[in-house]
């Protein structure tokens, strides 16, 4: 599997270099290749690439930023005129441009940000500007979320999250994220269902610090519309996840009368690189149809020996009375890069609208 490093190579920079070279004056092809593919190009992770190709772009353009600001949409107009499409990851770089070299004009930089999160979306870049001229900036965020662009109504949601993955936190609004409120609301019944996701995954940040504030406005928007219910649930995920019993109550979900049988693993020992299988009967005893969430948590062990529970959704649905169903799923434990695994005891539990209703130990060895 190709790596996402590999988005940088000698091809991409050759077609980068000829469109750049039709807009920047006396742009040298051969020293800019030269400069973004040093020796140690091939060490270099994702994240050092893409800032790599900002600091030696900037050597090609105007030390004054206000004046290379100038140059970014002619820039992004002559990438379209050469094929070059939007919103594709290579292009993460330009955006990181208006983060490097731009936090001193924040004129020019608000301006340069709305261009390029047209081009290639630009939360990352936003976030330094957020912590310097935050109300400044949560002022312009309610702006753009009202504009004409979805890309940068978009952007105005995904740059306010407290707590972007990847991002800069803010820490401002994981304190106190009232001034997002404004923003959301203006975003709640968007036409863009990519915009709406953006929304849930904000008040989703928001859950983590302040739940109060997105339940409340839970019930304030329920009933709103399909797609405004639809943002408040993914919005609750996490609440729902951990079992929050307000937000369980919210969605009527209880475990009275529901049951859990026949819970089963495969192995009690299972080594990684290989995966987990269990089975259970999950079963409504009750004479009315129940909404059943059905999840279960893996209690992974830490490197300080405690476990720290993961939790994954199964399904969701109404179960008719008496309705009995057999539920079988496969856990992997095969190594990725945002979770390591260590050997010892672990155990896996099944919950029941939000409650654990069973629960098994098993070893994970090498």
């Amino acid at each position: 599997m190709a790596l996402i490093k590999d988005i940088y190579h000698l091809s991409f920079y050759e077609r980068l270099a000829n469109s750049l070279a039709k807009v920047l004056p006396n742009f040298d092809n051969k020293k800019f290749i030269k400069l973004v593919m040093p020796s140690n190009f091939a060490e270099m992770e994702w994240k050092q690439r893409m800032q790599h190709t900002t600091d030696v772009l900037h050597l090609f353009m105007p030390t004054n930023f206000a004046e290379s600001a100038l140059l970014l949409k002619p820039i992004i107009v002559q990438l379209k005129a050469d094929g070059f499409g939007e919103h594709r990851l290579e292009f993460m770089f330009l955006p990181a441009y208006i983060a490097s070299y731009g936090l001193n004009d924040l004129k020019s930089a608000i301006e340069a940000l709305e261009l390029v999160t047209q081009f290639i979306s630009a939360e990352f870049a936003v976030r330094p500007f957020l912590i310097k001229y935050h109300e400044e900036m949560m002022m312009q965020m309610l702006k753009w979320s009202t504009h004409e662009n979805l890309h940068v109504r978009r952007f105005a949601s995904e740059g306010s999250r407290p707590r972007l993955p990847w991002g800069l936190a803010i820490s401002a609004l994981k304190v106190n994220p009232n001034a997002i409120l404004p923003i959301v609301e203006n975003l709640k019944s968007d036409p863009s269902e990519y915009v709406r996701r953006s929304v849930a995954n904000n008040l989703n940040d928001i859950t983590k610090d302040n739940p109060e504030i997105v339940i409340d406005l839970a019930k304030k928007w329920k009933g709103i519309g399909k797609e405004t219910d639809a943002i408040i649930k993914h919005a609750c995920r996490s609440l729902l996840k951990a079992g929050h019993p307000e937000i369980l109550s919210f969605y009527g979900l209880d475990a009275n009368g529901l049951s859990i049988s026949d819970f089963e693993i495969e192995n009690d020992t299972v080594k990684i690189g290989e995966s987990l299988a269990f089975s259970f009967h999950i079963k409504n005893d009750d004479v009315l149809p129940r909404y059943i969430r059905l999840e279960y948590a893996i209690y992974y062990l830490k490197s300080n020996g405690q476990q720290n529970a993961k939790v994954f959704k199964i399904s969701e649905r109404t179960y008719q009375p008496k309705e009995k169903c057999l539920v079988k799923r496969k856990q992997s434990f095969k190594p990725i890069t945002t979770r390591k695994f260590y050997t010892g005891a672990h155990k896996i539990g099944i919950l029941v609208n939000g409650k654990e209703q069973a629960c098994i130990e098993f070893l994970l060895n090498d």
